[in-house]
């Protein structure tokens, strides 16, 4: 119970290359991966009602810890919590890894600190279909409680890189065929100008939810891109502009 208390702090999850996952639709596609989930704590009213899940953990051989609802918040990391916490092994994968598959439509989020946002640009991106998500400089930990919550599940979907350094990533997707499209209010062109090919292999590039991305960033896009407003809103939030882009973009790769 202490171990997975303190995988909340981040340093400690670096370490020990795990994660919590909270709640039964993350519990669900955790176990739904070979090796991602590690144990299960359940309080006795969830066990009854996810016997599902029980039966699947056993069924693979995971541990479920009948517990109290103080152990239970104890663990967890919500105010209310829903009775389940998976201890699961980290699912991150390196650049080289995802490179070697050939991705051809993928996110790459610099910058970014709110973990809502983490995890709702990884939903998005899963449900999109895009091939994986990038987190670069001093980006938010996708592994955060929070993130995790906020992907309701889709952190076990598809390959997820944590890399500090934003130019060698860009530089590589770009070595790999992709363009590297930037997302910014301030865009040269329109995301349905027709100069634009999103069937193309494409990497979106999200910055900070304050101050988007700086302009040596954005130079090392292949072109920055504006998402259209037509009404009076100043703008998009990131995890919205993010959807409409690659919503946009599995349009075009599925038309």
């Amino acid at each position: 119970m202490k171990h997975a208390r303190r995988l909340a702090t981040r340093a400690f999850r670096a370490s020990e290359g795990e994660f919590l996952a909270e709640g039964p639709q993350a519990v669900r596609e955790a176990l739904t991966v070979a090796g991602a989930t590690l144990e299960v704590f359940a309080s006795s009213q969830s066990s009854d009602q996810h016997r599902d899940l029980r039966a699947a953990a056993e069924a693979v051989g995971v541990p479920w810890h009948v517990v109290t609802d103080e152990v239970i918040a104890t663990i967890a990391d919500t105010v209310q919590p829903q009775g389940l916490v998976a201890r699961c092994a980290a699912v991150d994968v390196t650049l080289d890894a995802l490179l070697a598959d050939r991705p051809e439509f993928v996110v790459v989020c610099a910058d970014i600190r709110d973990p809502g946002n983490a995890g709702a640009v990884i939903r998005c991106a899963d449900a999109a279909g895009a091939d994986g998500v990038v987190f670069v400089g001093d980006s938010v930990d996708p592994f955060n409680p929070k993130s995790v919550r906020a992907t309701v599940g889709s952190v076990f979907h598809l390959p997820i890189v944590v890399d500090k350094d934003i130019t060698a990533t860009l530089s590589r997707l770009q070595s790999g065929g992709m363009q590297v499209l930037a997302a910014d209010g301030g865009g040269d062109v329109g995301l349905y100008d027709s100069a634009i090919d999103l069937s193309a292999p494409t990497a979106w590039l999200m910055g900070n939810e304050a101050w988007g991305l700086p302009e040596e960033i954005r130079g090392l896009a292949d072109a920055v891109i504006a998402v259209p407003i037509y009404g009076r809103a100043e703008s998009l939030n990131l995890a919205t502009a993010a959807a409409v882009c690659l919503y946009a973009t599995a349009q075009a790769r599925n038309k």
